[in-house]
């Protein structure tokens, strides 16, 4: 009976290592950067954003708190958000990489992980600027867009993105 069951008990132990495996090494990071405030990654991602923003003409400073390891931004002279490290969208692609490389299927496994990484990357940047402009020109609607909008648009990316991955990619017969 276990026979049965072998080929989703595979799949299930890779999912759980391959996850398990990128939250350790993102924690290890975690922990390295913990002295000088943002870690990188999320700083690289506020300052991309403040860039963006001013490009589409909504003036962006940056302020750092290193001390709570935060960066706020200062928009149109109001501190309008502050980014933390769960702004960046790694525990997200983290779960999207642990999905896809449990099926995985030899090259186009990366590549489609690669690619994938690189929407959920625009995704999470257009993600930060819509709350900053919300909140700047849209304050009444700032909860609902930061806790139900937003997450639905970035989670439903994932979703989609898995969907894509089993329907075209892990389970298509290489023969046909």
């Amino acid at each position: 009976m276990l026979k049965d069951f072998k080929p989703v008990l595979n799949i299930l132990l890779r999912f759980i290592v391959i996850y398990l495996v990128l939250l350790f090494a993102y924690q290890f990071y975690l922990n390295g950067s913990k002295a000088g405030g943002l870690d990188p990654f999320s700083r690289l991602i506020a300052d991309q954003v403040a860039a963006i923003q001013k490009g589409i003409g909504y003036p962006t400073l940056l302020y750092d708190d290193v001390k709570n390891e935060q960066v706020w931004f200062y928009v149109k002279k109001v501190y309008v958000a502050r980014m933390v490290e769960g702004c960046n969208a790694v525990s997200i692609m983290i779960l999207f990489i642990a999905f896809v490389f449990a099926f995985y299927k030899g090259a186009k496994t990366f590549a489609f992980a690669l690619a994938g990484l690189v929407l959920l990357y625009i995704i999470n940047l257009l993600r930060i600027i819509g709350l900053n402009i919300v909140m700047i020109d849209y304050m009444d609607y700032g909860k609902m867009f930061h806790d139900f909008i937003f997450p639905a648009v970035i989670y439903g990316t994932v979703v989609v993105l898995w969907l894509v991955w089993i329907k075209f990619f892990a389970l298509k017969n290489e023969n046909s």
